[in-house]
């Protein structure tokens, strides 16, 4: 072989060699991206950060929806009937109308290994009820006249009054007998039965993760770590989104921008409908709105299948009851017609005028001014007024109000119809912010909370329904879907029927 021929198949051997090792270093920093990017928490957006990490405080959306996830309760709710299935506890009986026998599981302990025992709960159930403690969830436990132990393993409860919402206030997260009188402590860092332990909270962004090292808990140890991330902004929540930098978005998206989304190669937009009512809230106790054939002729001016169908694009149902169609205490009743011309012959004469008060976000405004025009067409003047929510708030208690458009995002447990109908209710001391006096809702009322058979309890809320359909006090509008709109790495997610996020745990790797 010549020298020139030698150079050449040397050259040749060290481009080949040069190629190999690019194609090697290409395919590890490939396979590094990868691991990276299965290592990387899946990312959740919200739209407000949590008040408070503290179980025992936390009330509003994200907080608590953020602590059960770290925490559990002796039960949760059914993802699909709302019902109370056992969870932190392994069955319960009913001694009599007021003692609850409740069984544990004995194969949990709590993120920092300690064994969940009896104990536990009885402390938890004191501190939530403490004036001490001032917990915002204090009404769960005002029924409770007594909590005890009953070996490790076993909680007696006695009830100071037959309570049929117990199973249900029993989704208390359950804290370590120890820190349960605990000053607050806002971070969230509190021991946890849940699948998730709080391991950052920063400016806009929390971090959950599985709990180091795993413990035997309710659920297997998720895949995952989890960053709830505060972004305000509708737009740029979709931008995350499309860019991958976002996994998760649940209910945080107009109807309006899901179509483009669902166009996305990597974007998935499921739905599911939700335990949630969206309602027509009128000051029934003076002027024309105390008249019932005024405020049925509102409803009926109002086209709520239209509404469901474009404005919010499908993703909603009209609601004839306020219970949603899922729930197990849910009743059937013959809707409430689209019928304007029959409204414009009650309401045109009358010459009325009124005020609707409706959130300031975009797209609650456009249906409040939608509904309004609707009115106008049948004879009302409608003035609409788009509030931040501390000063809705704060007209709706102060009953400075003719209309408002209004939300129950979790009708889970239908005792809760208490707080926004009952006499009793009207603020400061509840949400009867329409100043329903109805001694026949309060009577309804009062005997679905006593009663503990879920039959007996189904028939109460039938008949209530049956005179809230009658009466209007509550006009219901619609029930909205769940609607999350996810990647790649949560294509398994599934929102639950009243919006919880307990299928982040349940993720695949």
């Amino acid at each position: 072989m010549t020298k020139p021929s030698k150079l050449r198949h040397g050259l040749a051997f060290i481009v080949t060699m040069a190629a190999a090792a690019s194609s090697l270093c290409c395919q590890r920093t490939e396979r590094a991206r990868a691991e990276a990017e299965k290592a990387r928490p899946i990312e959740l957006i919200v739209s407000n950060d949590a008040e408070t990490l503290d179980p025992r405080y936390a009330v509003d959306t994200v907080g608590l929806r953020a602590t059960r996830l770290v925490h559990a309760g002796l039960v949760r709710l059914d993802p699909n009937t709302l019902s109370p299935v056992p969870y932190a506890a392994e069955s319960w009986r009913w001694l009599d109308e007021r003692t609850l026998r409740v069984a544990l599981r004995h194969d949990v302990h709590f993120h920092s290994g300690a064994r969940f025992t009896s104990r536990d709960v009885v402390a938890t159930l004191r501190a939530f009820a403490s004036p001490e403690v001032g917990s915002r969830h204090a009404r769960a436990v005002e029924a409770i006249s007594e909590a005890r132990e009953d070996g490790e393993d076993a909680v007696v409860i006695i009830l100071k009054r037959p309570r049929g919402t117990l199973l249900t206030d029993l989704e208390l997260p359950i804290l370590r007998a120890d820190e349960a009188m605990a000053p607050p402590r806002p971070d969230g860092r509190l021991d946890g039965l849940g699948p998730y332990a709080v391991a950052e909270v920063s400016h806009g962004a929390v971090l959950l993760a599985p709990p180091h090292p795993p413990q035997p808990g309710l659920l297997d140890a998720p895949s995952h770590a989890v960053i709830l991330r505060t972004v305000h902004d509708e737009n740029a929540r979709a931008l995350r989104l499309t860019a991958g930098r976002s996994d998760i978005a649940l209910n945080v998206l107009a109807p309006a921008i899901l179509p483009a989304l669902a166009r996305e190669p990597d974007l998935t937009v499921t739905a599911r409908p939700g335990a949630n009512l969206t309602y027509l809230l009128a000051r029934v106790d003076r002027g024309p709105l105390a008249r019932v054939e005024i405020r049925r002729a509102l409803g009926e001016a109002i086209d709520r299948e239209s509404i469901a169908r474009t404005l919010l694009g499908g993703y909603a149902k009209s609601a004839n009851e306020l219970l949603p169609t899922m729930h197990w205490a849910h009743t059937a009743l013959s809707p409430l017609p689209y019928a304007p011309d029959a409204a414009r012959q009650v309401l045109a004469p009358e010459g009325l005028h009124f005020t609707l008060l409706t959130s300031t976000d975009r797209s609650r405004l456009t249906l409040g001014r939608f509904v309004a025009q609707q009115w106008a067409d049948v004879g009302v003047s409608v003035d609409v007024q788009p509030l931040e929510l501390g000063t809705m708030l704060a007209r709706l208690n102060a009953g400075d109000f003719d209309l408002a458009i209004l939300q129950i995002p979790e009708l889970t447990e239908p005792d809760v119809l208490r707080v926004f109908l009952h006499g009793a209710s009207v603020p400061p001391a509840g949400a009867n912010r329409g100043r329903v006096h109805d001694a026949m809702v309060d009577a309804l009322l009062d005997e679905g909370q006593r009663l503990t058979d879920r039959d007996a309890r189904r028939a109460v809320y039938a008949k209530l329904e049956a005179r809230l359909h009658e009466q209007l006090y509550l006009v219901p509008l619609w029930h909205e879907d769940q609607i999350a709109v996810v990647g790649p790495r949560a294509r398994a997610f599934s929102p639950s029927a009243e919006g919880r996020w307990l299928s982040l745990a349940m993720l695949p790797p």
